[in-house]
């Protein structure tokens, strides 16, 4: 068995002795006070505990593994929220040469996966997916458990020598490498998840003085670019089926009141993901004036899979969920290049988006200026551009041979490589 497998055995092992335990000690009314929660949402509301058990049901037939999938059921449901609620996220050394397990990324996929199936009942409902994590009031209690999660991690509980030692171990997060302020600065695990450069030098910004360069705005692996019509709608390959045509409305990103919810059309979108290793301070992706800036509370959610060949759980992050996600953003006013908006975006736990004091309207900023900080959960950066920026991505790719599983073919796909927060992700290079 490969040593990745080995593990999440190890990880899952762990949830399932917890499972265990709490199932053989647990009585009535010995829940955590967020479980508690849930179990009054459901026995008010029967058909939403219906559905909760179709769905994990439907995981249960996707990987009835007990060992790599300990719940199977409501009462386990329960017992994991319990846990998952005071959860340390943490490394797993595994040997002396420093190999570790993405217990985090784990963790985060393996709970929205639980929720992430389809349910017949939820078809036809306007959702972003006719799954339990999308839907109201499960939708609500879900923040709430991701709101309670983001308190615990801002507890002195939720960080110890252990916790660091694990991410210290693991190149990806980068604390080898001289970039960040001392790790004395870090008494909770969320002043360790947003933690500051050492110094601006760490993140050297691209044409500082050539304003028609775009700059990435975070460490992360671009997505691509989406072409915004003259109704403001882009088309993606799943999204809100409506008039038979599936699509999503720029609108639906900015608030009802914003005054430029129509002035991105014939623009483009371009997106970029945030790994759980990344440098989660974000900062402006170019200069100029703020002219908005607004915060939205929606969903807290996750696409997961089930790999069964690696037997790990995958993220998706596919281009519709943001429209109904968690968010902030600022409207930015450029000298030559229109409006640009920003906007960072919450994905999972605990989808905390922060917007630094000087973030006002009114304001100036640099390219390169700090705009603020993600706390705790995987996370994304939409960037709407106006026509009259022509904006066009030229971050770094590279083509590697997908092959399709049902066949012994394989097509060239291409993958833009991770960016450090600075450098160079596109152009404007005006009408």
């Amino acid at each position: 068995m490969k040593i990745i497998n080995k593990r999440l055995l190890v990880f899952l092992l762990l949830c399932f002795m917890l499972l265990s335990v709490s199932s053989v000690l647990g009585v009535e009314n010995t829940h955590k006070p967020i479980a508690n929660d849930l179990i009054t949402l459901l026995e008010k509301n029967p058909e939403i505990k219906d559905m909760l058990n179709e769905s994990i049901m439907e995981a249960k037939k996707i990987n009835p593994k007990k060992l790599t999938n300990p719940v199977q059921s409501i009462e386990e449901y329960y017992n994991f929220i319990d846990e998952f609620s005071q959860l340390i996220p943490q490394q797993i050394i595994e040997n002396p040469k420093n190999l570790v397990f993405d217990q985090i990324l784990q963790s985060l996929c393996y709970f929205y996966f639980l929720v992430d199936q389809p349910i017949k009942q939820l078809d036809n409902k306007n959702l972003f997916k006719n799954n339990l994590q999308y839907y109201p009031p499960f939708s609500d209690w879900l923040r709430k458990l991701a709101n309670t999660w983001g308190d615990f991690l801002d507890t002195t509980e939720s960080w110890n020598e252990k916790a660091y030692n694990g991410f210290y171990s693991d190149p990806n997060f980068g604390l080898q490498k001289g970039w960040y302020e001392s790790p004395d600065n870090w008494k909770t695990f969320n002043e360790f998840f947003s933690r500051y450069l050492k110094s601006p030098d760490q993140r050297p910004i691209a044409f500082p003085e050539n304003d028609s360069v775009v700059v990435s705005p975070a460490d992360s692996v671009p997505q691509g670019v989406w072409r915004i019509d003259n109704e403001s709608n882009i088309e993606v390959n799943e999204g809100l089926n409506i008039k038979n045509s599936v699509f999503f409305n720029v609108n639906e990103l900015l608030s009802e009141d914003s005054e430029y919810k129509d002035a991105f059309t014939n623009g483009v979108l371009t997106h970029t993901f945030l790994n759980v290793f990344d440098y989660h301070r974000y900062h402006f992706a170019v200069g100029g004036l703020i002219k908005e800036v607004k915060i939205i509370q929606e969903n807290v959610a996750l696409e997961a899979s089930w790999d069964p060949d690696k037997k790990i759980y995958i993220p998706i992050d596919s281009t519709g969920w943001q429209f109904t996600q968690t968010r902030g953003y600022v409207v930015m006013e450029t000298k030559d290049y229109g409006l640009v908006v920003l906007m960072p975006m919450g994905m999972a736990q605990v989808s905390s988006v922060n917007f630094e004091e000087d973030v006002k309207v009114g304001s100036v900023h640099k390219k390169g200026d700090m705009l603020g900080t993600f706390l705790f959960g995987g996370s994304d950066f939409i960037m709407l551009f106006q026509n009259k920026a022509g904006f066009e991505i030229t971050a770094p790719v590279e083509l590697k041979i997908h092959k399709n599983p049902q066949s012994d073919h394989g097509e060239i796909v291409t993958y833009f490589n991770h960016l450090l927060m600075g450098q160079e992700y596109g152009i404007m290079r005006g009408e």
